[in-house]
Formats: C-alpha cells, sequence, structure tokens
C-alpha cells in the first residue's frame, strides 16, 4: 500500500475513503430494541421471514419498533405474493393437463412433469428468499424487497 499524500489522513483502506456509519434510521438504530414479544428487533424479524405466523403476531402488537413492525410486513406480504403464485401456477398446470389430455396422453406427461419442475423451482426460490430476508434481517438490515418491500414501507411510516 502506498503512503498516503502529505496533510491526508489514512483510513487504512486502499480506496482512502472514510469508513461509512452503520445503518439506522431517522428515530435511532432500533434493530436491537425490544419488541411487543420481548424479542429483539433484529431476532423478532428474522424469526417472521420462515415462521408467518410470527410476523402477523409482531405486527399486531408492535407500535414503537419500525424495523420490526416493517420486516413483519413485508413477511407477510412475501408470503401472500407466494401463495397466489403458487395457487396460480397450480390453476395453470390442472387447465393445461386437462387440455392436453384430450390432445395426446404423451403430451399431457411432458408438460405435467415441466409445469411441476417450475412449480418446484418457483418453490425453491421462495424458500431461498425466506433464508436471504431472515439472515438480511438477523443483520440489522433495512432492504426492501421489490414490490412488497415499497407497500411495507409505506404503511409502517404512517
Amino acid at each position: 500500500m502506498q503512503n498516503p499524500p502529505p496533510n491526508q489522513p489514512d483510513y487504512g483502506n486502499q480506496y482512502n475513503a472514510p469508513p461509512t456509519p452503520p445503518l439506522s434510521n431517522a428515530a435511532g438504530d432500533d434493530t436491537r430494541a425490544k419488541t411487543g414479544l420481548g424479542l429483539e428487533a433484529n431476532l423478532g424479524a428474522a424469526l417472521g421471514y420462515p415462521v408467518g405466523i410470527l410476523a402477523i403476531v409482531i405486527f399486531i402488537m408492535e407500535k414503537g419498533n419500525r424495523f420490526a413492525r416493517f420486516h413483519a410486513l413485508q413477511s407477510i406480504l412475501y408470503h401472500v405474493v407466494a401463495i397466489v403464485v403458487f395457487i396460480a401456477l397450480i390453476l395453470v398446470w390442472i387447465v393445461l393437463g386437462i387440455i392436453t389430455s384430450l390432445i395426446s396422453s404423451s403430451l399431457a406427461t411432458l408438460v405435467s412433469v415441466l409445469l411441476w419442475l417450475l412449480i418446484m423451482g418457483v418453490g425453491l426460490a421462495y424458500f431461498a428468499g425466506l433464508v436471504f430476508c431472515a439472515v438480511k434481517a438477523y443483520g440489522g438490515g433495512w432492504f426492501k424487497l421489490p414490490i412488497v418491500g415499497n407497500l411495507a414501507e409505506k404503511n409502517v411510516n404512517k
């Protein structure tokens, strides 16, 4: 590493950038505050993703902790979207199965297997999303999922 130019501070990294402050919100960092259930906010937010019922309970009970409310509502909306997508895929599977079975049994089998693989792939992506969200929430991250994150943020900031 080169020496810094004279009269310049050495921040100890290769880009000579000042260290970034930790994430926080305008009201202060409430990721370590307690929720209405007695859990730390980051733990409650993380558990709300794989355990959707807990997210509903935290969202209803929590009044003051924006971090916990945001992640609880984002988790609820994520689960709702996933349920709607799974129902739509299963309905498409049934309808295409009926239509292709009238045409050819081998075509029906092929379409059925392909749609089953698609449903399993969506399920795997859903599970991976749950794990990702839980890890980010436990780390205290304020991140938004593409569609449901904006809805959750608007509702929590009311």
